[in-house]
């Protein structure tokens, strides 16, 4: 069956010990298990030191049939890094916190431009989401009316099409909005007055959701990742409107940063990443077997 890894963010050793501990095997230069496929949710690249191996490991496994990759926000981004819309303006701006943010991946690349212009070509191919009989797999946000908005857009793998680059960093587009919502997760914004600093120190003033939540309606509830929930209002987001999940097929995300024993967010959706890229952080990864609900025993860590 599968094994779902989550956000490996350049943790190439962590990625490796990981492929070791779930039985896969090099050969012919390449990992491999006899009976299993590899899923990864996306976000290959940033922070760590291992960014070119971690790229190289995942794309031979998938161009070799042993493994499926999605596209993370940061393939998102890394695209978005080189590629101008219709004005010749990047999607991604060169600004001194995206240029931060990218720099580990920017760094491993110096010198290596036929690597990197390879890289980027394979990046703009990976498919948006998996939708296979078993299962679902997205980076962030299986969102349905942001997938009916990206679909004329897709090709017949789900990777966009070349013509909806230029198309995806215009914020007057539908398109990036949905874009947004299924690479970065369901935000909405705070109240007057309200912020927050991220883990780099940077202001913000939307929340990303636990948007598959069947309790929680409250700002403070319902924040992912915004620090000390002490500073986020206590009253319901309007309306207590979140998209929710249909529940019909197991669904697995990354990007999260989930802290602490790796366990199910719901009985039907399990979050991969958990926050390799600090010291006490996991590479972690689910065994599915085709079961219905899923187990948290099933979940595998280094």
């Amino acid at each position: 069956m599968y094994d779902i890894i989550g956000d490996v963010h350049g943790y190439a050793d962590r990625l490796i010990a990981l492929l070791k501990a779930m039985g896969y095997t090099k050969k012919n230069g390449v990992w491999q298990h006899p009976e299993r496929t590899l899923i990864s949710v996306g976000d290959l690249v940033d922070r760590g030191t291992g960014q070119r191996e971690t790229v190289d490991i995942l794309r031979a496994m998938h161009e070799a049939g042993y493994a499926h990759v999605i596209m993370g926000n940061h393939e998102y981004n890394a695209v978005g890094w080189v590629t101008q819309d219709h004005q010749g303006n990047y999607l991604r701006p060169h600004t001194e916190k995206n240029k931060s943010q990218h720099a580990a991946f920017l760094a491993a690349c110096e010198g290596q431009q036929g690597w990197y212009n390879s890289t980027i070509a394979w990046f703009k191919q990976l498919p948006l989401f998996l939708d296979l009989p078993e299962l679902r797999v997205i980076h962030a946000c299986w969102h349905e009316a942001s997938l009916a908005t990206v679909k004329p857009f897709l090709d017949s793998n789900n990777a966009l099409i070349e013509e909806a680059w230029p198309l995806s960093g215009d914020t007057r587009q539908a398109l990036h909005g949905a874009l947004e919502t299924l690479t970065k997760g369901w935000e909405v914004a705070l109240p007057a007055g309200y912020f927050f600093a991220d883990k780099d120190g940077h202001k913000r003033y939307r929340i990303r959701t636990k948007w598959w939540s069947e309790t929680a309606r409250s700002y403070r509830e319902l924040a992912v990742g915004a620090g000390p929930k002490g500073a986020l209002p206590t009253q319901d987001i309007p309306g207590g409107a979140l998209p929710g999940y249909d529940n019909k097929k197991p669904l697995f995300l990354g990007h999260y940063w989930m802290r602490g024993t790796p366990h199910l967010l719901t009985p039907y959706i399990a979050c991969v990443d958990w926050t390799v890229v600090e010291p006490t952080g996991l590479m972690a990864a689910y065994r599915y077997d085709g079961e219905q609900p899923l187990c948290n025993s099933k979940f595998i860590s280094v």
